[in-house]
């Protein structure tokens, strides 16, 4: 099993993003979590595409675009065009969202869905072959810095075993609250790809996220 850091540049330091983005690839950070918001579907507005494309020839990091935004496939050919190289989608902002899934396939990129806390993750049973990636929010989306909701590892739990019931190696990834702290205790639940935004960036981002890889590597096999 792989295990990656995904940093969050909405924790980031708009005023070095490019720097900023350079020291936690160079300290072993090899996704780069991409939040897009659109003060609908969520109450925030991020960034988009002009921010993404500006980022791309910054660093070889993969790309994992969440689309924090309502009908998100309006979305999928300018997102490749920019450089996403995975591309998440909220289930609930999806009014169809195989439909979603195999437009984001057949561009050529991976396709992930997210579920808000109280999403149920059996509402992924049908759909979870074709995906690559289900990201567990463990915050409700819209605003960094907030704390893990403890009841979402039984998600991340449910989940795992879903996954083995079918067979899949489908990644795990986890958003919100993560830290050097309780990531062990995430990884035991069964996720492999780790988002964090503030407990990375900050103060010394490569300090910060040599410290997660130190821990991604204790269970890497």
């Amino acid at each position: 099993m792989y295990y990656k850091l995904a940093p969050s540049i909405l924790a980031a330091d708009f005023t070095r993003l490019g720097e900023q983005v350079k020291e936690v690839y160079g300290a072993g950070a090899e996704y780069l979590h991409l939040d897009v918001m659109d003060g609908a579907f969520v109450p925030s507005i991020s960034f988009g595409m002009p921010v993404i494309k500006s980022l791309r020839p910054c660093t070889r990091a993969v790309f994992d675009v969440h689309m924090m935004v309502e009908e998100p496939g309006r979305y999928v050919e300018d997102m490749k065009d920019c450089g996403a190289d995975i591309i998440t989608v909220q289930a609930e902002a999806c009014t169809h969202l195989d439909r979603v899934v195999n437009q984001i396939k057949e561009a050529g990129l991976k396709a992930g869905v997210a579920l808000n806390p109280a999403t149920p993750v059996r509402s992924l049973e049908c759909i979870l072959g074709q995906l690559d990636m289900v990201l567990i929010m463990t915050v409700n989306p819209g605003f960094g810095g907030q704390k893990f909701i403890p009841y979402t590892l039984d998600k991340v739990r449910e989940l795992k075993n879903m996954l083995n019931e079918q067979g899949l190696k489908t990644d795990i990834q986890v958003d919100g609250g993560v830290n050097a702290g309780n990531v062990r205790e995430i990884i035991e639940a069964g996720a492999n790809i780790f988002v964090a935004g503030s407990a990375v960036f900050g103060r010394d981002p490569s300090a910060r996220t040599r410290e997660f890889m130190d821990i991604l590597k204790e269970y890497e096999k």
